[in-house]
């Protein structure tokens, strides 16, 4: 018989995530995506409440914030590269950029109480890791480099011991949470080896840590155009609905997936209820 895929295997994880649970995703778009995807499903969850972070320092230095909750400063604020007019921070998405500091500072400080508030009762993290190739600024790590010019960074690619060890000390730190690691499928832009060195990197990092096949299953199961976005890039919504089918797989809890599914048919009605 001509076999038409290469299915990769999505066996149960260490751990299972109940609709009891407080679920934190955080990482690349991907995490956006996947985070809907709870949320549709009647899961307590929160998603990336500092935007989109790519690297595992980024992830690492987000947790730090959240964990201390210290709020951000005028000390924070950098101004915008590329003539934007806006005011973000290199621990932000630049969805967060705003006109002024202060307006900023409101934004920022107010999804960081939030944000605060719900991780500490936190008990599951899924993270989903873009790269292992960073931008430092100062000797620091940045999440965004805010359309500044490429000459006031550094670009280097992580150890595999680097990764290792945040990956290790965000687990260690947080023994009342149970972290789920994803390597994202979406290709990295620019040339193919970097993409390549940056995901293998982190496969190295996270070895031997609870991991969720995303990567394979989009690379080697789905790897066929139609399961891909218009920019041949990210992946389409059939494809996101498999990975998300595939993580209940895994992860869901038996006696809870009828009540999820019908979760998500309620979600699907509101979505499409006509506005009058």
């Amino acid at each position: 018989m001509v076999k038409l895929t290469t299915p990769v295997a999505s066996p149960r994880l260490p751990f299972g995530i109940s609709l009891k649970d407080k679920v934190v995703v955080l990482g690349s778009c991907l995490s956006d995506d996947l985070g809907q995807k709870f949320a549709d499903a009647g899961f307590s969850v929160m998603t990336n409440p500092f935007g989109t972070l790519y690297n595992p320092l980024s992830v690492e230095n987000a947790i730090g914030r959240m964990d201390s909750g210290r709020p951000f400063g005028q000390e924070d604020c950098v101004e915008m590269g590329a003539g934007a007019g806006l005011v973000c921070s290199f621990e932000h998405y630049t969805k967060f950029a705003r006109p002024s500091a202060d307006e900023f500072l409101a934004g920022a400080n107010a999804a960081l109480a939030e944000a605060v508030e719900f991780w500490r009762e936190a008990n599951v993290v899924v993270v989903i890791l873009y790269s292992a190739w960073v931008w430092e600024r100062d000797g620091r790590v940045v999440a965004n480099c805010l359309k500044r010019p490429a000459s006031e960074f550094k670009r280097r690619l992580l150890s595999v011991e680097e990764v290792r060890g945040a990956v290790e000390r965000m687990t260690v730190g947080h023994p009342d949470k149970r972290f789920l690691w994803v390597v994202c499928p979406i290709r990295q832009g620019g040339e193919p080896r970097e993409n390549t060195l940056g995901k293998s990197t982190l496969h190295l990092g996270l070895q031997g840590a609870p991991y969720f096949p995303a990567f394979e299953i989009v690379h080697d199961e789905l790897r066929d155009y139609r399961f891909y976005a218009d920019d041949l890039v990210h992946p389409s919504p059939a494809a996101l609905q498999i990975l998300w089918e595939r993580l209940l797989d895994s992860a869901a809890l038996p006696e809870e997936r009828e009540q999820i599914a019908g979760n998500e048919r309620r979600s699907k009605t509101l979505k499409h209820r006509p506005i009058r």
